[in-house]
């Protein structure tokens, strides 16, 4: 069950092509708009150039939005008496959890592998490592967004509370720094928020920590910074995601 669960899982989530096509769709279309053909792509940074941190900015924005929404709406199903089948089976809470994980990450590696295919294609410089690290990077950094996803499906029982918290994530997105620099205290409050650390370690093989403010001015960010802001924020929704689980096997 271990095995076959999970690719009955993974099936059954990518028959649902319109979300798949539209996760992996609207990343892409953004890295055209905003990245490969804009003048100043081609400025010089640490390990690459501009035009490579929009795609690693976007690649992390599909995939963080793939990974909480499909996570979210699979975990729905719990609440149409599915949660108490699978209770009466030998998995436990974090078992499933691991499973909607799993499919999480693997949905939200197509979004990853458009962008930089894509980016590819159209001349987006970077070093080998940034092309070899940042992916890997961005599909840990998604594991805390799956764990999300899974939460608000098992807390919540509407498809409109999972909506809702897609939409947050936009703003997420907005704070974390995925679209626009941000400044002054802005900038130090995003430094907690759980997009920014995604982000932040995604673009450190290209960037060395090195962020841009909306004054132009570069600032320099500690590795550990983003290690500690993606670790700490999936224990976090981890745990969340497991009590929601077992909250969501409880007879009503």
């Amino acid at each position: 069950m271990n095995l076959t669960y999970p690719l009955l899982e993974l099936r059954r989530t990518l028959r649902i092509w319109s979300s798949t096509v539209f996760s992996v769709a609207l990343p892409m279309l953004f890295f055209l708009v905003f990245g490969a053909m804009v003048p100043w792509g081609s400025v010089r940074l640490a390990h690459g150039d501009v035009a490579a941190q929009t795609m690693i900015s976007l690649a992390t924005y599909g995939a963080i939005t793939a990974a909480a929404g499909m996570a979210g709406s699979a975990a729905l199903e719990q609440h149409q008496g599915w949660g108490r089948q699978l209770a009466l089976t030998p998995m436990t809470r974090g078992g499933f959890v691991r499973v909607k994980v799993f499919v999480a990450l693997v949905v939200a590696a197509l979004p990853v592998a458009g962008v930089c295919g894509l980016g590819a294609l159209t001349g987006a410089g970077a070093e080998p490592r940034v092309w070899l690290l940042s992916p890997v990077l961005i599909l840990l950094g998604s594991v805390e967004f799956a764990c999300y996803g899974v939460a608000v499906g098992k807390l919540f029982r509407s498809e409109a509370a999972v909506g809702a918290a897609s939409g947050l994530l936009v703003v997420l997105a907005f704070l974390g720094g995925a679209f626009v620099p941000l400044t002054g205290w802005l900038l130090d409050l995003a430094r907690f928020t759980p997009v920014y650390g995604v982000m932040a370690l995604a673009r450190y093989p290209l960037t060395d920590g090195a962020t841009p403010t909306l004054s132009g001015e570069l600032v320099q960010d500690p590795l550990w910074l983003p290690v500690v802001n993606v670790g700490a924020w999936t224990l976090v929704l981890g745990a969340l995601a497991v009590l929601a689980a077992r909250r969501g096997t409880r007879r009503a």
